[in-house]
C-alpha cells in the first residue's frame, strides 16, 4: 500500500509539534507494509531549524515551489492508494485539486487544527488549505480534535465521513531515561510559545515559581518574548531536539502540559506533547478540558489543574505519589496511544470510506 501526504512539515519538530507525530506514525505504517511520501514545502522558518532531512522508513521530498513539484506528485498520486492533505499545508488547495483530480487513491483530509479552522470559520475569514466547496468532496476527513468538532466539519464544511485521529506516540523513541543535569528541575514544560496559552502557562508555571523560590522551573521552547514574565527561578531552553525529550522529561518531579486555548475550549485535544511524557513515565500536570477522560484517569494517571492553587498542591505531593501516577500513565499510554495503535485505526478507517468513497456517490 502506498500513501502520499501533502503536509506541512516532518522536518521540524522545532517548528511544528506535529513533525514528531508524523514520524512516529510514518515509521508505525511502514512496519506494516506501507510506503509513506511525504511532501513538505521547503520553507526557510523550518529549515533553520531541521532536525530530520531524510525519513528512515519512508520518502521526504522537499520542494522549493510547487509548479516544479507538481508532475511528480502527479506520478506519486497515480501510484497511490491513498492521499493526504493536512491543514496549513503551505500549498493545500493546489495539492487538493491535484490529489482530487486523481483517479486511484482514497482522498484524505487530515485536520491537525480544527479548532483554528472552525474559529477562522466564526471569524468570517479564508481558510487557506481549503477550497470553496469545503471538506465535501473528500472521501475521509480526520481530525485530531473529537467530540463536537467532528459534528462541525460534517455541517459547516459539508465533510460526508469526519473521524478522529488523535495524538500517538513512539515508545521506540519516548521512553524512561536517565535524568540530565542541565535539566534538572521541579516542574517542567515543552511549547513554543503561543498568546493564547500564555494565561494558562502563568498560571500553572510562572505563579508557582514565584510561590516556590526555592525550587526550579525549566521551560523549553521556541519564540517566547522579551516581555515573558521570567523569574531567578525558570530556567530557559530554547530548542530541545527530540532525542532529549526523555531525559528532559526524567529530569524533573513533574511536567506540564497546556492546550491551546480554542482547542481546550473544544476539548477531546490531547496534543502530542501529553502522549510524549506519559510514555517517558513523568508524572504530568495537565490543564483540564472536556473529554480528557476518555484518555486518562484524573487522579490516577495524570493530575489536572485549573489554577495555580492546583499546580501548588501537586508540587507538594510526596515523590512515590507522582512515581505511581507517572507508572500508570505510562501503561495506559502503551495500551491505547501508541503510534502503532493510531496506524491500526487509520487502516480501519480508510477500509471503511473505501466502501461507499465520495466520488461513487457524486456518479451516482
Amino acid at each position: 500500500m502506498k500513501l502520499v501526504v501533502f503536509g506541512l512539515t516532518v522536518s521540524s519538530s522545532w517548528g511544528n509539534g506535529h513533525a514528531t507525530l508524523w514520524r512516529g506514525l510514518i515509521r508505525a505504517l511502514s512496519r506494516r507494509g506501507w510506503q509513506v511520501v511525504f511532501f513538505e514545502h521547503d520553507m526557510p522558518y523550518y529549515a533553520g531549524a531541521r532536525d530530520l532531512h531524510a525519513l528512515d522508513q519512508g520518502e521526504l521530498i522537499l520542494y522549493p515551489d510547487w509548479d516544479e513539484v507538481r508532475g511528480l506528485a502527479g506520478r506519486h498520486l497515480a501510484e497511490a492508494d491513498a492521499a493526504m492533505v493536512t491543514s496549513f499545508c503551505p500549498d493545500g488547495i493546489a495539492a487538493n485539486g491535484l490529489m482530487l483530480d486523481a483517479a486511484r487513491p482514497l482522498h484524505v483530509f487530515y485536520d491537525l487544527d480544527t479548532p483554528v479552522t472552525l474559529d477562522r470559520l466564526d471569524r468570517g475569514e479564508a481558510v487557506p488549505y481549503l477550497g470553496p466547496r469545503g471538506l465535501a468532496d473528500f472521501d475521509l476527513v480526520l481530525s485530531y480534535t473529537g467530540g463536537s468538532a467532528l459534528d462541525a466539519l460534517r455541517q459547516r464544511l459539508g465533510a460526508r465521513i469526519a473521524m478522529p485521529l488523535y495524538g500517538h506516540v513512539d515508545p521506540d523513541v519516548h521512553r524512561p531515561a536517565a535524568p540530565e543535569a542541565a535539566f534538572v528541575g521541579d516542574l517542567s514544560y515543552i511549547g513554543t510559545y503561543a498568546p493564547d496559552r500564555q494565561a494558562a502557562l502563568e498560571a500553572l508555571l510562572v505563579e508557582p515559581a514565584r510561590n516556590r523560590p526555592e525550587m526550579r522551573f525549566v521551560i523549553a521552547g521556541a519564540q517566547y518574548p522579551d516581555s515573558f514574565p521570567w523569574a531567578g527561578n525558570i530556567l530557559f531552553l530554547r530548542h530541545l531536539a527530540p532525542a532529549d525529550h526523555p531525559a528532559f522529561y526524567a529530569s524533573s518531579r513533574l511536567t506540564l502540559n497546556v492546550t491551546r486555548r480554542a482547542m481546550a475550549d473544544m476539548g477531546w485535544c490531547p496534543s502530542g506533547r501529553l502522549f510524549e511524557a506519559a510514555a517517558c513515565g513523568a508524572p504530568v500536570l495537565s490543564d483540564a478540558w472536556p473529554g480528557f477522560e476518555e484518555f486518562f484517569t484524573p487522579g490516577r494517571e495524570i493530575l489536572l489543574a485549573r489554577g495555580t492553587d492546583d499546580a501548588l498542591a501537586a508540587l507538594d505531593l510526596p515523590e512515590a505519589d507522582l512515581r505511581r501516577i507517572g507508572a500508570a500513565a505510562r501503561e495506559r499510554v502503551l495500551e491505547e496511544h501508541t503510534s502503532a495503535r493510531r496506524a491500526v485505526e487509520f487502516e480501519a478507517l480508510l477500509d471503511a470510506a473505501r466502501a461507499t468513497p465520495v466520488s461513487t456517490l457524486m456518479e451516482a
